[in-house]
């Protein structure tokens, strides 16, 4: 290779996408604007534990913001039922219009007056992207026509009006209104959030995690990160038995074992066989509870046993139960087991699986690896999740960092080596992906269980007491020690010191994360350690409504700083569309700046300014006769 070219090898590279000068101008310039463009809208959500209907609509809403602008832009042209209609139709335009058809209430003068409304919000809302970005994110096939009716000037110009209305008019003629409307609609939802984090745990209580992920998969610009609920089911998806006995029993406590078998075509019938045989005296639904609890406890002592690391012994019960007394002692205190019928435990070796539970597990674990569809979901989880994420000054993670009782961090022992802080959060992301990829697959399999529920884990941060909550009546058992984090998850100097530890500023930012139900209705509060951390699990299934008081958050980053709502309660799909209804939502300041911030204060603008460096080196290369242009 010639010396001049080997010496500048990276700027001939570059050459290749800009081979002139004036193509190094162009690009120059179109990144210089773009840095001084508004910070792009982010929006972070987490715990939506399944709650398909709700997550559907606050996505479809954008947590509030479409409505803001509709009464921001059309505050002196509609009524409020008017506003509130237009609205629906944005959330659920097939529906809507659908609606009205049956109605007779749909008009050429309908069509071209709501399109043209649609038209005025999606201009409104496209002043923080960069004209090249726009084409992006306009649903495909409908790129060409909707940028000509968004850069027409039909007041301007007598000819511009003829071009505006003349293709108005035809797509309205040809009956394409309506396909129009629609693609209107994802176009303004994606101008409304930029990008969208999912701060863990999808799955399990609500009846449709499977659907949500469908929604997550045609999103534009999402992210996750993981929660031990979603750590459970990889697990499941990676082979780990224990971890596939606990979905299933989750499932079956939830009463939402449709995920199973509507949504993974998971078979649940041997199971229910087996179960019908050994408590013949109780229902369906909870000899089937008992039946794989009874698996879920013999697997997790063969796992712990073999993995004396974990530090999981507590959790080794079936052999402290005397079966002729019927009772069971834990820390030298003796306590009467409820129900206590064991038919399947051998007393001189209770972790041993029977010939049928063996038989009944078999048929589940290969229903859970043969579900194609569940293995695009985990595919999926893999390809957009994490177990945190640094991203524009924020710390993203779902649980905690583990720490000791002094607030330092801890060093957790796995695999004949010591973790701690970020490094520990490294290797655990390292493991689950290499988990799944089947490399050193025994030991990775079962610290996929260990995630789940250890008592050192980033995702749970407590010890489960499962076993206890199910056979002892005695509540003091039931109790869960939780991390030290969550004892010092409201001193802003140790949450000075995590984001220190993940090399982010600790004046400006923020740890984000959801986990644990934050008791709105008891005057708890969100905001933690002077603003430093923020818990965003408001609630979201159902199950906690009680416990909240409310019905999930949404927090929301843009220009001005962060903004948290509380969904007070989520009105359903139907009565969307029958009477207009909306989630009723308190939004809370958190952080206002002073000041307009713009994509060169974004990861994404330190990105630019680096390609405009790269490029203006270029630029002097090509001054300097060092690197030739091309034609």
């Amino acid at each position: 290779m010639d010396k001049n070219k080997q010496k500048y090898k990276y700027l001939y590279l570059l050459s290749e996408k800009y081979p002139n000068r004036q193509s190094v101008v162009t690009e120059l310039i179109r990144l210089k604007a773009i840095l001084n463009l508004a910070r792009p809208t982010e929006h972070f959500m987490s715990d939506l534990h399944g709650e398909y209907e709700s997550f559907f609509h606050i996505l479809n809403n954008c947590s509030g913001v479409i409505k803001e602008k509709v009464d921001y832009l059309f505050s002196e042209e509609m009524s409020t039922s008017q506003k509130a209609e237009f609205c629906t139709l944005i959330y659920y335009p097939k529906e809507k219009i659908l609606n009205l058809k049956k109605q007779k209430l749909i008009t050429t003068q309908w069509y071209s007056q709501n399109l043209i409304y649609l038209l005025r919000l999606s201009r409104l809302m496209s002043y923080k992207y960069p004209q090249s970005e726009l084409k992006n994110l306009l649903p495909k096939g409908y790129e060409t026509i909707i940028l000509e009716l968004l850069t027409a000037r039909p007041n301007d110009d007598t000819f511009q009006e003829v071009y505006f209305n003349t293709i108005l008019n035809t797509l309205i003629n040809i009956n394409s209104g309506t396909d129009f409307i629609i693609a209107f609609t994802k176009f303004i939802k994606k101008l409304a959030v930029a990008h969208l984090h999912i701060v863990g745990d999808i799955y399990d209580r609500g009846q449709r995690p499977d659907s949500i992920i469908d929604m997550l998969r045609q999103h534009h610009s999402v992210d996750i990160q993981w929660g031990n609920h979603d750590i459970l089911w990889m697990g499941a998806m990676c082979g780990n038995e224990a971890c596939i006995t606990t979905v299933v029993r989750n499932c079956l406590s939830y009463n939402n074992t449709a995920v199973l078998e509507k949504g993974y075509a998971i078979s649940l019938r041997s199971l229910s066989s087996l179960a019908s045989k050994l408590y013949p005296n109780k229902t369906l639904l909870i000899a089937m509870q008992r039946t794989i609890s009874i698996i879920l406890f013999k697997l997790e002592g063969q796992l712990i046993k073999r993995n004396p690391d974990f530090q999981m012994d507590s959790r080794l019960l079936l052999d402290k139960i005397d079966y002729t007394s019927k009772h069971i002692k834990i820390n030298n205190i003796s306590y009467p087991i409820k129900s206590p019928s064991f038919p399947t435990i051998n007393p001189q070796n209770p972790y041993e699986l029977s010939l049928e539970e063996a038989e009944v597990l078999s048929d589940i674990k290969s229903a859970f690896l043969d579900s194609v569809r569940l293995r695009k979901h985990i595919d999926f989880l893999y390809q957009k999740g994490s177990v945190y994420k640094a991203y524009n000054n924020n710390l993203l993670y779902h649980g905690c960092i583990p720490l000791n009782d002094d607030g330092s961090f801890m060093r957790i022992h796995l695999n004949n080596k010591y973790y701690s802080g970020k490094n520990y959060l490294d290797f655990v992301d390292k493991t689950i992906r290499q988990a799944y990829l089947g490399l050193y697959e025994q030991k990775n399999i079962d610290l996929m269980y260990y995630f789940w529920c250890g008592r050192y884990s980033p995702f749970s941060g407590r010890e489960f007491k499962t076993f206890e909550r199910m056979f002892i009546e005695d509540t003091d058992t039931w109790i869960e020690p939780s991390d030290a984090y969550y004892k010092y998850c409201n001193d802003e100097k140790i949450c000075d010191m995590i984001l220190e530890e993940f090399s982010l500023k600790t004046k400006r930012g923020h740890i984000i994360n959801g986990h644990v139900p934050v008791k709105v209705k008891e005057g708890e509060s969100p905001v933690k350690a002077n603003g430093k951390l923020i818990i965003i699990d408001g609630g979201f299934c159902k199950a906690y409504h009680k416990k909240t008081g409310i019905a999930g958050y949404t927090l929301i980053s843009n220009s001005r700083g962060l903004r948290l709502l509380e969904h007070q309660s989520c009105a359903n799909i139907k009565e969307s569309l029958k009477a207009n209804q909306d989630i009723e939502s308190v939004s809370c300041t958190l952080e206002l700046q002073n000041y307009h911030s713009s994509t060169a204060d974004t990861d994404l603008g330190e990105e630019i300014q680096c390609q405009i460096n790269d490029i203006y080196h270029l630029m002097l290369a090509y001054q300097n006769g060092l690197v030739p242009e091309q034609a």
